[in-house]
């Protein structure tokens, strides 16, 4: 067993836990504070929850593109060859999940502005507010979609963030 791969796993394990239950309450709170004030899962608004589920779904694959880059950092800090130092992992974390948070954001917007464009005259706000099912549903696959289309570019827009070393070209 290796003592080094066994605690980076850890790491790795509570780095994810802690960071997507911590991002995924921010989104919850700023979705209900933003939009639905008086709306709760708790309530017989099914839509509501179903929107909800497909916001936080979002967010988590957007997270689920952050994470490895973070672990890459842990990762190459605790490899002899780098020395990345804790203040410097915790300041690139905090770039990759501001820059995946304005992502979230800026899809879910786009999701939005889409949606009330392809069906003008209906606020599907007060459509999800007033329990309309049938718009929470096709709003919440728009957004998943998108997102599913934008991860791979926002993955790889943190990745090229990451901090590797620097290594030469031996085919020039």
């Amino acid at each position: 067993m290796q003592a080094k791969l066994l605690t980076l796993a850890f790491i790795e394990i509570a780095l994810a836990i802690v960071v997507s239950v911590l991002i995924l309450f921010i989104s919850f709170k700023i979705l209900q504070k933003a939009f639905f004030k008086n709306d709760s899962i708790r309530k017989e608004n099914m839509a509501f929850s179903i929107f909800t589920a497909g916001i936080i779904l979002s967010v988590g694959i957007i997270l689920g593109e952050i994470i490895p880059s973070i672990t890459n950092m842990v990762r190459l800090s605790m490899s002899g060859e780098n020395q990345i130092t804790f203040i410097k992992i915790i300041q690139y974390s905090g770039l990759y999940l501001f820059i995946g948070f304005l992502f979230a954001i800026l899809i879910n917007t786009s999701v939005f502005l889409l949606f009330s464009a392809l069906t003008r005259g209906v606020n599907e706000f007060k459509d999800i507010q007033q329990n309309n099912i049938a718009s929470s549903i096709v709003i919440t696959a728009t957004l998943i979609s998108i997102t599913l289309i934008a991860k791979d570019s926002i993955s790889l827009l943190i990745s090229a963030l990451v901090p590797y070393p620097e290594t030469t070209n031996f085919l020039l």
